[in-house]
Parts: structure tokens; sequence; C-alpha cells
């Protein structure tokens, strides 16, 4: 600071130019100012989002192709629906948890494979963000890239999906291993019987743990400096810390 009024002080004895005063007052005072919005242009910004979200994808949503992307991630791992706990619980107490088991391992065998059939439509949806969106999107909330790509791909996701784990089930034998539990659960005396479409209930479910592995990717760079691994992310990213 003393630097500075020093050269206050020497400037209409000097004569310098507006802008050679500015340079001098940088060199004796250097400091990183931060980079104004204005000064991020709409494509940057564009292909910072674009670059985190395939960031999510590429770091989170393959993780869930791999054996165990679900069955062994508690964050995402599928369960029996609602109407099937009694279910559960009841095969336990007969002696039947192994079954039940079987049952669940294999709901998640179904929704890893799905997933694989995700990466085309989820490059489109990336491809397709506008400047506007982009922008909007910087600025929202934690999950607001999660969500503009759960709109854009929602619905071609759950119809690649369905049929995928349909497959899954039929080439795994989940089809009958899950015939086989309802069957014997709906002859038990006194239970109210069940037949659920596990088909859509594990499409939803495999759908709903992609978009939440994409959110912990988006949230951890949004809020970590060091998840911002290239200079774009730390220019464009920078933007919305201070809003």
């Amino acid at each position: 600071m003393k630097k500075i009024i020093a050269i206050l002080i020497l400037i209409p004895t000097l004569g310098f130019s507006q802008i050679k005063i500015l340079d001098e007052i940088k060199k004796a005072f250097p400091i990183k100012l931060p980079t104004p919005v204005s000064a991020v242009s709409a494509l940057d910004i564009s292909n910072g989002l674009k670059e985190a979200l395939q960031n999510g994808i590429t770091k989170q949503v393959t993780k869930l192709t791999s054996v165990d992307g679900f069955y062994k991630n508690n964050m995402v791992k599928i369960l029996l629906p609602d109407e099937l706990q009694k279910v559960d619980k009841t095969l336990r107490k007969i002696g039947l948890s192994s079954l039940a088991d079987k049952g669940i391992l294999l709901m998640n065998r179904a929704a890893e494979d799905a997933v694989k059939e995700s990466t085309p439509i989820f490059v489109d949806a990336v491809k397709n963000m506008s400047f506007t969106d982009a922008k909007s999107i910087l600025m929202g909330n934690d999950n607001s890239a999660t969500t503009y790509l759960q709109t854009a791909t929602t619905t071609p996701l759950y119809a690649k999906f369905n049929p995928v784990i349909k497959n899954s089930f039929a080439k795994v034998g989940a089809d009958k291993v899950w015939a086989s539990i309802i069957k014997k659960y709906n002859t038990l005396p006194l239970v109210k019987k069940v037949n659920p479409d596990l088909t859509d209930y594990t499409t939803n479910k495999a759908l709903e743990g992609v978009f939440k592995m994409i959110a912990v990717e988006e949230i951890d760079i949004r809020t970590n400096l060091k998840a911002r691994t290239s200079s774009l992310l730390q220019k464009v990213f920078g933007i919305q810390d201070k809003k």
C-alpha cells in the first residue's frame, strides 16, 4: 500500500499515461483479481457446464455399469418396493432368505446392464445444451445441471433402459426367480396377494441412481475447488462462487 501511495504522489511529476499508471500499480502491488462475469464468454460458460456434466457421466455413471456398481453402492442399491417389503420379511421368516437375496441381486444386475445404454443419450443432451441453459444452470442451485440433464434425458433413457432390464431379467432368470418368490408368498395364508411390475420399478430405480451419482459430481465441482480439474472449470465455476 505504501508503494501505491508513493506512485500516486509521483504521478504528476512523472507525466505517466493512465495505462502506465495502472501498470506501475500492478507491479508494486500484485494481486489476482477475480474474473468478472462479463470477461467470461457465453461459449466458455456453455463449455464449462458441458465439461462438468461429462465429468459426472465419465466418473460416476460409468461406475454403475460395473459388476456391483448398484449392488454394493448403498447410495443407489435397489431394494424391494414397499409392497414387497412384507414379502421379503415373510420369506426370511420361513427360511427363504437366500431366495429373497437373489431376487434383490438380480434387480441390481439388471440395472447395471441397462446403464451401459445411457452414454449416447447423455452425449446428445450435453451437446444440445444452449447458451441460455448454461448460464441459468451455472447460477442455479447445487444440482441445476443434474436437473437439466434429468429433464432432457429421462424419457429416452426410460425407453432404452426398460427393454434392457426386461431382457436382463430373462437372461439371468430373474423373471422366474421373482415369479417363484411371488407365487410362494401368494400361497401363504392370510397375506394380501401381490403382483408388482418389477421391470418398471427397476427401470425407475436405475434412472434415480444415475442422476443421484451425477449430482454427486456436480456438487463436488461446485463446492470443492480441487474438483475443478481444468482451467475452464476453474474460470467458469469461479463465477458461481461470487453469486
